[in-house]
């Protein structure tokens, strides 16, 4: 199967895990599980469920098991996509194509939202028998749980509110980055991986990898709310730029910043090159990421 169709059916495939693993709209209390429904079903790219699916294919792993970590990874991200664009962060009124929740429906409920489709993530992950070795299934867990907080997306996100307006370094930059769209993206490599059976040394392969897609994804995203229009985003174009916040268009240059788009996903390439056929969906995610704004 050729990539796009590839990507298609796997997009397709998690558009309908998540139609079935979210609550019903009719079941209460109705307007939270509405609100979770228009934020997560009908958008979205699923490139953290595309990168799961890839890894996992590679390791062995069943499709059906592959299903849940993927809507636990898109119910992370959309949870922080809602809170992100809720005015007391971001105070974004389109995603996707589609006014945000909070403007949607309102801020309380956003925020709900959040909350509700965080914990049930940790509800896909921790069913019972979900991965064959339960030590991994632990480990899944906690990685998630790592990645998601403090120590990763969460903490990301208290770095980019407190560097608005003020003059950081590249390397700053990049920290805050590792931690707040890079840890997720990481870890849902390691979570497809973790779902099949895979060797120390692959998973620290994959584990570099991982970190390299997800500084080449915030690097794209930069270049991208710079030379992109509102329609193509699907968010407001130039929201960055126009609240003072730090990126790598602003701080390096449009062009150096292409370059280092180029070099991380050649980065990239070398690392899967030892794992030959059997990670050709990683390389091929990782040209589709790098060719967005070019």
């Amino acid at each position: 199967m050729k990539f796009p169709e590839w990507m298609a059916s796997v997009q397709r495939r998690v558009e309908q895990a998540l139609e079935q693993r979210l609550p019903a709209a009719q079941l209460a209390p109705q307007r939270l599980h509405q609100a979770m429904r228009y934020a997560t079903l009908g958008g979205g790219k699923r490139v953290r469920p595309l990168l799961a699916f890839a890894a996992g294919e590679m390791a062995g792993a069943t499709p059906e098991r592959l299903d849940a970590i993927a809507c636990a990874l898109e119910s992370i991200h959309v949870y922080s996509l809602v809170h992100d664009d809720m005015p007391c962060m971001d105070d974004d009124v389109l995603r996707r194509g589609k006014p945000t929740v909070h403007v949607q429906y309102d801020e309380a409920t956003a925020l709900l939202v959040g909350d509700a489709l965080q914990t049930l993530a940790f509800e896909q992950l921790s069913t019972l028998g979900l991965f064959e070795d339960a030590g991994n299934q632990l480990r899944a867990v906690a990685l998630l749980a790592k990645a998601s907080g403090s120590r990763g997306m969460a903490g990301g996100q208290a770095i980019d509110l407190d560097s608005v307006g003020k003059s950081i370094t590249r390397e700053e930059l990049e920290f805050m980055h590792i931690h707040k769209t890079g840890a997720l993206i990481r870890a849902a490599v390691m979570l497809g991986a973790l779902a099949g059976t895979t060797d120390d040394a692959t998973l620290e392969r994959l584990n570099h990898f991982g970190k390299c897609i997800g500084l080449l994804f915030q690097v794209v995203d930069d270049i991208l709310d710079e030379v992109a229009d509102t329609a193509t985003l699907g968010k407001t174009a130039g929201k960055d730029a126009a609240q003072d916040k730090p990126t790598y268009v602003s701080i390096i240059g449009l062009t150096p910043a292409r370059t280092l788009a180029r070099e991380l996903a050649e980065e990239a390439h070398g690392t899967l090159a030892p794992l030959g056929a059997a990670a050709q969906r990683l390389k091929e995610i990782t040209d589709y990421i790098v060719s967005r704004p070019f």
